[in-house]
C-alpha cells in the first residue's frame, strides 16, 4: 500500500476554508467532484512503490487537479504551475 502525504482542504497556516471559497456551481467545485468521485485513480496508486522506504508521496488526485486546473487557465508551463 503506497503512502501518501495528508491532504488537508481546512485551515491550515492561511485563514481558508475550501468549502467557503469553492461554491457548488463553480468549474474548480465540479473539477474537485469529477477527480474524487468520478475518476478513477487505482492505476496511478498502484504504481507508487514507497511501502517500505522513501518519504510519503504526493496523492495522483492532489497533482491532477493541479495540472487541470492549470491547463483550464491556460497555464501548460510546469514551472508557472509552482
Amino acid at each position: 500500500m503506497p503512502r501518501f502525504k495528508p491532504v488537508h482542504q481546512g485551515l491550515l497556516m492561511l485563514p481558508v476554508d475550501f468549502d467557503k471559497q469553492v461554491q457548488p456551481g463553480s468549474f474548480e467545485y465540479a473539477l474537485c467532484h469529477l477527480v474524487d468521485h468520478k475518476l478513477d485513480l487505482e492505476g496511478l496508486r498502484s504504481r507508487i512503490k514507497n511501502d517500505d522506504g522513501g518519504a510519503p508521496a504526493y496523492d495522483p488526485a492532489v497533482l491532477l487537479k493541479i495540472v487541470l486546473l492549470s491547463y483550464s487557465r491556460g497555464i501548460i508551463s510546469s514551472r508557472k504551475m509552482e
